[in-house]
């Protein structure tokens, strides 16, 4: 059996949210594996437990690059060390000018885009003299470029935090900056069940028969308790199935406004800074001590 630490039982109560001794537990009845642990809760628990996936782990911006006709665009997460930097003029040039050249070039991967001429010298060297202009470590985390079908338009939130770029076809300008405002405020993980992991759906139908077990329901219903789980999961993370958060109705989904309005999204791209990422668990003050103690030691 695993040796449930004291950090361990930290780290699950962090993404949890759950008490200390569930998180104990949690862990020890999945013989240390995170991921199961974070499951069991959610049986136990709910959605609760779930609470990790929205948090944001680490700093940087969003960048974002569309063409003039609306036909071409591209959206970059580049990553600093502390929210500090992310305000730093020069680092969110740096950031947008990315956006730029992804939708300019079309590299394959960051690779390749690190590898790019830009400013009479590299990519790579141009970001290498920042770090040491800025004195803190960066990178560009990722990338997506769109060409689209309809007509492009973004939305820039909270700092540039969160960033969205849709190709809307059909429709105008402000349907546009509606649907990437949802984006943003909703975060749906595809536009339609069909993009959906199909281990995230087995995910969901597992802990429901689970749950559904718990409390006692009979084994014939399981199977149909879990569908009908699944199906209200989907509607929660896909776009067409979300109601539109300024559905006067509170009911009008995004699939039923974009009917209305004779229009149809073909993709969109959501970043949020630091999705999956670990932050430093010291913070400004404990650095600063320990830099001071570190000096007077030598």
């Amino acid at each position: 059996m695993a040796d449930i630490t004291a950090s361990m039982v930290k780290e699950l109560r962090e993404k949890t949210d759950a008490p200390m001794m569930e998180c104990k537990k949690a862990l020890t009845e999945a013989d240390g594996d995170m991921a199961k642990a974070e499951e069991i809760l959610r049986v136990k628990l709910g959605n609760k437990a779930a609470k990790a996936a929205t948090r944001i782990a680490a700093e940087g911006v969003v960048g974002i690059h569309i063409a003039a006709d609306g036909k071409l665009g591209a959206i970059v997460e580049v990553n600093c060390e502390t929210d500090f930097v992310a305000k730093n003029d020069d680092f969110q040039a740096f950031t947008k000018a990315m956006a730029e050249l992804v939708a300019q070039q079309n590299p394959a991967d960051v690779a390749v885009l690190s590898g790019l001429a830009f400013g009479g010298a590299t990519v790579e060297a141009t970001r290498t003299a920042l770090v040491g202009k800025i004195g803190e470590n960066m990178s560009i985390r990722r990338f997506a470029r769109i060409e689209a079908k309809g007509r492009l338009a973004s939305y820039i939130h909270g700092g540039a935090k969160i960033g969205v770029l849709v190709d809307l076809v059909g429709g105008d300008e402000t349907l546009a900056k509606d649907i990437a405002m949802h984006i943003a405020a909703s975060k749906p993980k595809a536009l339609d069940a069909s993009g959906v992991p199909a281990d995230l759906l087995e995910t969901e139908r597992r802990i429901a028969v689970e749950k559904a077990r718990e409390a006692g329901k009979p084994e014939a219903m399981l199977e149909k308790i879990a569908e009908g789980t699944v199906q209200k999961y989907l509607k929660e993370v896909t776009l067409l199935g979300q109601v539109f958060v300024k559905a006067e109705d509170g009911k009008q989904t995004i699939e039923q406004l974009l009917k209305a309005k004779g229009a149809s999204v073909a993709a969109f791209q959501l970043y949020v800074v630091g999705e999956g990422l670990e932050k430093r668990s010291n913070d400004f003050a404990a650095e600063v001590a320990a830099q001071a103690a570190a000096a007077a030691a030598r």
